[in-house]
């Protein structure tokens, strides 16, 4: 099994999960590896390994800000994830990891779930908790942000398939090479998994739950372009503006009818016209294009424990499950079942009991009754305004 240690903390990786990576990938591929200092690697190459990766027989690779003598950079920028991803091939594409740990119970499941739980127009009650197994899919995403500049990221989501909550502390605690004792590749054989979902149910969560989470991880990024946009921006209003106002200062200084500040004036309304150009230009050079790519699926198979928990609202009431993860050592909050997010805190709607964001229960645009976004997915029942009349975030679905 080739290994799966994508880092899904953004461009800047930590130096020494890349450099763990690269030397599972070259050993995996037949090539012989030697750690140097300072955090480098020096590798004798198979030919397909040159071939993927566009390096000589004997090659050196530096991760960190310092580089060993002759070393060539590797990062998560440029074309390096291409490089790996020919290497790589289809293998890794899919892969599981079974813990077998000893799960010791939380102290105290009802604290746990106060601090996770957090309804504002609802009550709950605990009706219990015992161990049990769960499976997450752990998906991780290449993120191309093209502008001015261009940055490569990784922006890693996924599901519990148990409960579909989307745990994103536990995605963050998933790191291939640090596993814990009791890792395997084999579910035991008494223990009963929650079944795969549908690819079209799948696709569904990603696509609600992705926007956010590639938000974040281009925040400052963005928040970069838009500085040197401001700067840009300032720095042509000011030169043509002291351009402008000169011409206006000679033509205001000449007679009316006189062709010199007629000469003047249109060469103001040039000026003019310039400006608006070069503005359009720059807008068209600091638009960020952003594509997605799906690059890996971790499934992880792990006990847990399993708290049930009693939704009530007005007369009815529902119950719904959510997990303790030993390996993030917290409880699992439940998705917002309109946007997937987790923004906190909960509403819950009247019809089905769902649990959404405020914003998925707030008014229609176009009538202003208030609706729940997860009961009518399509739009408004009164007007039949739909979501994307209304105005919600677009996503479109990455290929897998």
């Amino acid at each position: 099994m080739p290994p799966e240690g994508m880092d899904a903390g953004g461009l800047h990786a930590p130096s020494g999960r890349l450099e763990a990576f690269t030397a599972s990938l070259l050993r995996h591929q037949g090539a012989l590896v030697d750690p140097i200092e300072p955090d480098g690697l020096e590798v004798l190459a198979t030919p397909e390994v040159q071939q993927a990766l566009g390096v000589g027989e004997l090659v050196r690779f530096g991760f960190g800000g310092s580089l060993p003598p002759s070393a060539t950079r590797v990062g998560l920028e440029g074309d390096w994830l291409d490089r790996f991803a020919t290497l790589l091939g289809s293998q890794g594409r899919w892969s599981q990891i079974v813990l077998t740990p000893t799960v010791k119970p939380p102290g105290d499941p009802g604290r746990l779930l106060g601090h996770e739980l957090v309804l504002d127009n609802a009550t709950y009650r605990l009706l219990g908790a015992e161990p049990a197994w769960s499976r997450y899919l752990a998906m991780d995403f290449r993120a191309s942000a093209v502008s001015d500049d261009k940055r490569d990221f990784v922006v890693r989501t996924g599901v519990n398939l148990a409960t579909g909550a989307l745990p994103d502390a536990v995605l963050a605690a998933i790191d291939p090479f640090s596993m814990p004792e009791g890792t395997t590749s084999a579910v035991p054989a008494d223990v009963v998994v929650p079944p795969l979902w549908d690819r079209q149910r799948l696709m569904d969560v990603i696509t609600h739950a992705l926007p956010e989470r590639l938000d974040q991880l281009l925040g400052p990024f963005i928040n970069g372009l838009q500085r040197r946009l401001a700067r840009d921006q300032d720095r042509l209003h000011q030169y043509h503006n002291d351009l402008h106002r000169a011409a206006m200062s000679r033509a205001v200084a000449l007679p009316e009818g006189d062709p010199k500040r007629l000469r003047e004036e249109q060469r103001a309304a040039a000026i003019a016209r310039e400006y608006s150009a070069k503005l359009e230009d720059l807008a068209r050079q600091y638009a960020t294009r952003v594509r997605i790519e799906w690059v890996q699926t971790l499934e992880l198979v792990m006990p847990v424990h399993r708290l049930a928990v009693q939704i009530r609202r007005r007369k009815a009431d529902r119950t719904l499950h959510l997990d303790w993860n030993p390996l993030a050592r917290r409880l699992e909050s439940p998705a917002c079942e309109a946007t997937w997010s987790i923004e906190r805190p909960r509403l819950v709607c009247d019809d089905a009991l769902h649990l959404v964001v405020p914003a998925a229960l707030g008014p229609c645009a176009g009538c202003g009754r208030s609706y729940c976004r997860a009961c009518h997915r399509s739009g408004c029942p009164k007007c039949g305004a739909t979501q994307e009349q209304q105005g919600p975030l677009q996503f479109r679905a990455p290929s897998m």
